[in-house]
């Protein structure tokens, strides 16, 4: 990846923005979990209600440690054996994990990914909100085009790239007993 294009993206996510960038199967849009703001403006793009939840990506385990409760979870070594990678785990959320991220769920959405810009970013930032880059009831955006015609002037900035491999959103796993909520 350009480093140009990952200093101007983590200017704009240390400002408030919402960036799109590539993630292992669609773009993402994101920004820094604490900025309510921004989180809200994501929602408003995607016409998305809060009570769904997000999901926040990492570079690490410990980057989530914050946020969610890993302790007690019988199912920890199902999840270190899956990470990095396109695995998202549902996790008891910590009580002061802010509403605007978990939804109406006691659980947040979580991810350490294999993909080497969301690494980048997560490294400097730490984790950041994740949700597929389409209004609600679209195709996921998979171009820079795509982003673009959904969302355009909208954006603070998008990180470009075209995603060819084809894949499908994330699998969803519950980590309180590790059944797949949605295959990827």
């Amino acid at each position: 990846m350009n480093s140009s294009h990952l200093k101007q993206a983590i200017n704009a996510f240390k400002k408030g923005g919402v960036i799109a960038y590539p993630t292992e199967a669609v773009f993402g849009l994101g920004c820094l979990p604490l900025f309510q703001d921004s989180v809200y403006r994501i929602l408003q793009l995607k016409h998305r209600s809060i009570e769904k939840g997000l999901i926040l990506v990492a570079s690490s385990i410990e980057q989530l440690e914050d946020y969610v409760h890993f302790d007690r979870l019988t199912t920890i070594d199902q999840i270190r054996d899956s990470w990095p990678g396109p695995v998202t785990w549902l996790i008891p959320a910590k009580k002061e994990t802010p509403t605007w991220l978990t939804g109406a769920h006691k659980t947040l959405a979580v991810r350490v990914s294999s993909h080497p810009t969301v690494n980048a970013l997560c490294r400097e930032l730490g984790p950041i909100v994740s949700t597929s880059a389409n209004p609600a009831g679209s195709n996921p955006a998979v171009t820079t085009q795509e982003v673009l015609s959904y969302f355009g002037a909208d954006l603070d900035y998008v990180i470009p790239a075209d995603i060819k491999n084809n894949l499908n959103p994330t699998e969803i796993r519950d980590a309180q007993n590790g059944n797949i909520i949605r295959v990827s």
